[in-house]
């Protein structure tokens, strides 16, 4: 098989021929490896090409330099294999892992999930994780013997991040965890802590290229100003661009060099012969040392302060919400202007449930872009005005 070699993966990766399976079985991938079907699947896949132009931070047209889901999925995935190779995982799941984690999330990053949760409160709510399964599991077109892209267990494992107990019972084998309170495998470890690597970092860099977050400030830091110091000091003549590059560039060197130094003694000392061994540990194996983490996590408050609840961010969270809640409006009472196509694949129709029409329009709201969903408000708010003037 092409890819990491067998030789190269601790006892307790994911290996391959070890996996749990589909949910619809297969013929055999070939002379790919199950997890390189998983990742090639997923970046072939329509919700993939989407995250374009879904919002991390800074609304998809704000800017053409900063982050975008698509972009901060294939920063979350080059981390992830780096740490990967390092520990003896499974590089390609933990990149099909990484790539796929963000599938589900909604136009307008966290101000649309959470303006689509609210929409969606009597009726099952929606969670970004959740939809992301989803996606993976029923949404998706592209084969003719099955829904969705019919991905591994172990994939599917780490995509489901967080999941309520009740929508766990539903989900059946990668559901069980949340019910057992055991740990995801290792790669899912890894493909979650990374996340956060790249979000907090990146962050920093859009929120510093955006003039909304101050050097000065982001020196009350120590993953910042440690690095900081050290640029300064040797390139004094550094322009500001260059500057923030090389702070970030130490920074994440620093959190991934004692993420790898950390669960590197943590595997050792675990003792785990295999993956389901990390799974039944008391905690997680992949994690930082206390130190990092705690300055990690103080981070991440810094820029919750700093940077999520600015002003001018909350001014676009605010337009996001209200864009959310309009569409999903007009969608629950006319679902009529959702394509037959997209109503008839999911067989829905006058005589579903409620529920059905409403998980119909969040399906449908979800998959949009920010672009997608602008247009859309602004031609149904031209034909209001439209109808009106012709009274």
């Amino acid at each position: 098989m092409p890819g990491q070699p067998d030789f190269a993966l601790r006892e307790f990766a994911a290996h391959p021929a070890q996996s749990r399976g589909r949910r619809h079985a297969e013929p055999a991938a070939g002379d790919r490896t199950e997890f390189q079907r998983d990742r090639d699947r997923i970046v072939h896949s329509n919700a993939f090409r989407r995250l374009m132009y879904k919002t991390q931070v800074f609304v998809n047209h704000e800017g053409d330099h900063y982050r975008t889901r698509l972009t901060h999925s294939l920063e979350v995935a080059q981390i992830g294999r780096t740490v990967a190779l390092a520990l003896g995982l499974n590089e390609t799941l933990t990149e099909a892992i990484c790539l796929a984690h963000d599938l589900g999330h909604t136009p307008f990053g966290h101000a649309g999930q959470d303006a689509l949760n609210h929409c969606m409160r009597n009726f099952g709510g929606f969670e970004h994780n959740l939809q992301s399964l989803r996606i993976v599991d029923e949404l998706e077109e592209k084969y003719a013997e099955f829904d969705g892209l019919n991905l591994t267990f172990e994939t599917r494992e780490g995509i489901l991040k967080h999941c309520s107990r009740s929508n766990a019972r539903e989900l059946g084998a990668v559901g069980r965890r949340f019910l057992e309170r055991t740990q995801p495998g290792p790669e899912a470890q890894l493909a979650d802590i990374v996340d956060a690597i790249a979000y907090n970092h990146h962050d920093v860099d859009d929120g510093l290229r955006a003039g909304l977050l101050d050097v000065d400030a982001l020196c009350t830091q120590p993953l910042f100003e440690i690095p900081y110091r050290e640029v300064t000091n040797h390139y004094p003549r550094l322009s500001r661009r260059r500057m923030v590059h090389e702070v970030k560039r130490r920074m994440i060197n620093h959190v991934v060099s004692d993420l790898i130094a950390e669960s590197q003694r943590r595997l050792d000392a675990s003792g785990a012969k295999d993956a389901d061994d990390v799974r039944a540990h008391s905690e997680r194996v992949i994690a930082f040392s206390s130190e990092v983490a705690a300055q990690h996590l103080g981070l991440k408050r810094f820029l919750m302060a700093h940077l999520y609840r600015h002003p001018d961010v909350v001014a676009m969270q605010e337009r996001a919400s209200d864009v959310i809640q309009k569409l999903f409006a007009h969608l629950s009472s006319r679902p009529n202007r959702i394509p037959a196509a997209f109503r008839d694949r999911r067989g829905v129709g006058p005589d579903s449930s409620v529920d059905q029409r409403m998980r119909l329009v969040a399906d449908y709201l979800a998959g949009m872009t920010d672009r997608f969903a602008l247009s859309m408000l602004e031609e149904i708010e031209a034909d209001v005005e439209a109808r009106a003037g012709l009274k």
